[in-house]
């Protein structure tokens, strides 16, 4: 039962109903019950002796790597490690802070290392379409080189082509090439120049090109002095400009043609002497990829490239006075990052051996599959192939990629983008924009990368169902299931594997050592947390924190050892932390506001045991039950569904109580009952059916009107054929009612029924065990409403004997007889109730 109170609001009084005893046997004289045998302390808490574990401190130990007690999930990993099929991807379930992911990258560290080292991948500009860079594979830590020759390359080019240009062999051979086209153009000009004085006319060169004019011993003749002269002498000069210009025209018409050849072997001048250079500057790098045909014509374009923009090497006037000078280093330099290497994936640097094991922490669509990024420059976000930064499908590929599940979906777009390369087996980046149809900024389509990866989520078992159920996608991509089990087995072999565990702990921590009483109190501890005594949690995040808050409680005492005393008061300090509202909730009962009684007995009246669940930190807290019964229609009534603050177990658990009483006691009557139930001062949502046998005492207790010992509590669900059933949070239920009694004061009557499966799961406080062995406290494992009943009421449950009836004077009997008369009575009224109707017909 779990459920939760949002105020104590004022106190309910419940009257105990007290009905006359007439035709229900209820003067016989109860028959006693024997006395209950309580369990017995030993029963209540598996300890483990610190003498038996073999050592003296952890010091002595060998850390443990891994799990232990997980051939399941391990035999899983093995499996999804070693298959090669693209689709056996794995999914590792578990529970939080159960060092999941420390024990598989354990168990793929060793795997990766033997695998064979996957290949680089770099992007590079495509010099024939600059929107889509090429992807280049290269052998394993080659990437580095290739980028960093280029780079080499592009510093001696630097240097090498300025001087090469600068050289008098290229400025005497680019004199050379001047030379011979400018004397031509000038002999053919110089020629008519001399045709047209020899005819009076001047050839003169002005800033927009060439003109003529007349002349008179060899001066050029002003315009009004032209048109003074003769109308013939004007027309005879006219005709000789005419023609002269004629001539001029076509000597013009051939320059550009002159021109274009003198740039052309000027070019082929320039690209002789830029080919040299870059081809030495090449040569070394050339060589060294020889062996990769595709960085090879990559390295022939790039050289091409180079010399049809051997300009961008030259440094002008300009650049030479400016202030602000051209970066020195060329892999700064703008105009040089076409020329550049953006390394996705480099493999085999530092010495690396094998395949990736990759961890991405943080799993955003970009981080996962890569991204283009832009840069504003005047207003425009601009991009390049520079700009594309890998994924962590870039870097583990070839290996493993470990991601949480959870905040995989939690990231818009990556779910989808992973499954899409997955199925793909090649990692496209795109903009998530496009993906989605919005308009954006992306230019650029690189080209995509092949795709080869293990991939390894990891996830709660409610994950892993949901996506199964929803996602058609997810059975067909992960098809390797890794369950890791919450507990293991409680052994001495566990436990001196659960002491190795605990060594590991200290030495990644740096920890002060733990003594044999230390690691047999964390060990108690596993078992507690398991809520099974012989079972050992292995959520190696809380057994962590308890290690690390006791060698911390430790160096406060000053101690060089851990003890069992600094591990006691690490995890009672965890508690007190944690136990405000449970104090709270303790203090309404002990001022009376929260009405629940540890002494006396009453009527119907009951102490149920619930769990508050807050978080990770659990505690019990007893609520009164009580029950009401008289004649009806055979309906039991849960207030707490009818007030709809009742959850669908613990109505299912009301309804059983119905079938439980029309079994036992109605068998030959019909069950003529109006009963209601309802947990006192509940002002939460109350669920599960662990209160259901408690339920069921109070009702017995209502039609019998045996009281019930009120220094008992009751935890425990029931089915129909009265058998009293396990239930969870045992210990918390216990240790809730007991901090109650404490409080009043233990006087040896209280204590509290449990069902005999959940003996199994004690491991209750120490104070708690004392006060039992002391005789200050019970607890009583009962397997049967019967033998509950007993224990409460202290009055035999009886059997039928031979002839049918209960016997004489026990709780049944005064039951079967209560329900006998709530029959008759009803066929009473409904006999009454139909002589009236026929009466009345007739007027």
């Amino acid at each position: 039962m779990f459920f939760k109170r949002s105020h104590p609001g004022e106190s309910a009084v419940v009257t105990n109903r007290s009905a006359d005893h007439a035709e229900t046997g209820g003067d016989e004289t109860p028959t006693v019950a024997a006395r209950p045998r309580p369990l017995e302390a030993s029963e209540l808490r598996h300890v483990v002796n610190p003498s038996s574990l073999g050592f003296s401190t952890t010091d002595d130990l060998s850390p443990i790597n891994g799990l232990i007690g997980q051939e399941r999930a391990l035999k899983a990993i093995q499996f999804g490690a070693d298959i090669k099929s693209h689709d056996f991807n794995m999914f590792v379930l578990g529970p939080p802070a159960s060092g999941k992911t420390t024990a598989v990258k354990a168990h793929l560290g060793p795997k990766a290392a033997e695998g064979p080292v996957p290949p680089d991948w770099v992007y590079v500009y495509n010099f024939e379409n600059p929107n889509r860079p090429k992807a280049l594979q290269l052998p394993s830590g080659r990437a580095r080189q290739l980028s960093k020759g280029m780079i080499a390359a592009l510093d001696e080019l630097r240097g090498v082509l300025p001087v090469r240009f600068e050289s008098e062999d290229y400025q005497t051979r680019r004199r050379a090439i001047d030379e011979q086209f400018r004397s031509g153009n000038e002999e053919a000009l110089d020629a008519l120049s001399k045709k047209a004085q020899a005819q009076n006319i001047a050839l003169l060169r002005t800033p927009t090109g060439f003109a003529m004019a007349p002349m008179h011993e060899g001066k050029v003749v002003k315009p009004e002095v032209f048109n003074a002269l003769p109308e013939a002498m004007r027309r005879d000069v006219e005709h000789k400009i005419a023609a002269l210009e004629k001539e001029l025209a076509a000597i013009l018409e051939r320059l550009p043609a002159t021109e274009k050849r003198r740039r052309q072997q000027l070019s082929e001048l320039n690209e002789e002497v830029a080919t040299s250079a870059i081809r030495e500057a090449l040569v070394e790098l050339h060589a060294s990829f020889s062996d990769v045909p595709e960085a090879a014509a990559y390295l022939e374009a790039a050289g091409q490239d180079m010399v049809r923009n051997v300009g961008l090497f030259l440094a002008t006037g300009d650049e030479e006075n400016a202030i602000v000078r051209r970066p020195t280093d060329s892999a700064q330099d703008p105009r040089f990052r076409r020329y550049l290497v953006n390394i996705m994936a480099s493999n085999g640097g530092s010495g690396a051996t094998g395949a990736p094991v990759i961890e991405e922490i943080n799993p955003t669509y970009g981080n996962v599959v890569g991204r283009v990024e832009h840069l504003a420059q005047m207003g425009t976000l601009v991009t390049d192939f520079l700009l594309i930064k890998p994924g962590a499908l870039h870097k583990a590929n070839g290996g493993y990629l470990l991601v949480d599940a959870r905040r995989l979906l939690l990231s818009p777009f990556a779910w989808e983008a992973l499954k899409r390369a997955i199925k793909a087996r090649q990692i496209r980046i795109e903009q998530p924009t496009e993906v989605s149809g919005v308009v954006s900024t992306q230019t650029l389509d690189p080209e995509p990368i092949p795709l080869d990866v293990k991939l390894v989520l990891f996830g709660d078992r409610e994950l892993y169902y949901l996506l199964a159920a929803n996602d058609p996608d997810f059975p067909r991509l992960f098809k390797v299931q890794a369950d890791f089990d919450d507990t293991i087995a409680r052994s001495s072999a566990n436990d001196n594997a659960y002491a190795r565990l605990i060594a590991s702990v200290v030495k990644e921590h740096g920890l002060k050592p733990l003594d044999a009483s230390a690691v047999a109190r964390v060990i108690d501890e596993g078992a507690r947390l398991a809520e099974d005594r012989e079972k050992l949690s292995i959520e190696l995040g809380r057994i962590s924190d308890i290690v690390r808050e006791a060698d911390y409680w430790s160096s406060q005492a000053k101690r060089k050892v851990t003890s069992r005393e600094h591990v006691a008061r690490a995890i009672e300090e965890q508690l007190q932390r944690a136990d405000r509202l449970r104090d709270r909730a303790q203090e309404t009962i002990t001022r009376g506001i929260v009405l629940v009684d540890t002494e006396g007995a009453a009527v119907g009246r009951i102490n149920g045991l619930s769990v508050v669940q807050l978080g990770t930190f659990a505690f019990g807290r007893p609520s009164r039950i009580t029950a009401r019964v008289r004649v009806g229609s055979g309906r039991v009534t849960d207030i707490e569904r009818e007030a709809k603050l009742g959850g669908p177990l613990h109505s299912k658990g009301v309804m059983i109580l119905w079938g439980f009483l029309a079994g036992r006691y109605a068998l030959d009557l019909p069950l003529a009952l109006a009963a209601t139930l309802v947990f006192e001062q509940s002002y939460g949502g109350v669920d599960g059916d662990s209160a259901s046998s408690a339920e069921l005492y109070a009702l017995l207790s209502a039609l019998s009107e045996v009281p019930i010992k009120q220094s008992l509590a009751v935890t425990g669900s029931v089915n129909q054929q009265g058998e009293v059933q396990a239930i969870g949070g045992v210990n918390e239920k216990i240790e809730g009612f007991f901090d109650v009694c404490r409080a009043r004061g233990l006087k040896g009557e209280q204590g509290v029924l449990i069902p005999r499966s959940n003996v199994q799961h004690l491991m209750l406080r120490e104070d708690v065990v004392e006060a039992v062995k002391d005789g200050r406290f019970a607890i009583y494992a009962v397997k049967t409403i019967d033998e509950g009943i007993e224990i409460l009421t202290g009055v035999k449950a009886g059997e039928r004997g031979p002839a049918g009836p209960f016997a004489p004077g026990t709780i049944n009997r005064r039951v079967e007889d209560k329900l006998k008369s709530f029959a008759e009575r009803g066929r009473s009224v409904a006999k009454s109730a139909g002589d009236d109707s026929e009466g009345s017909t007739e007027f």
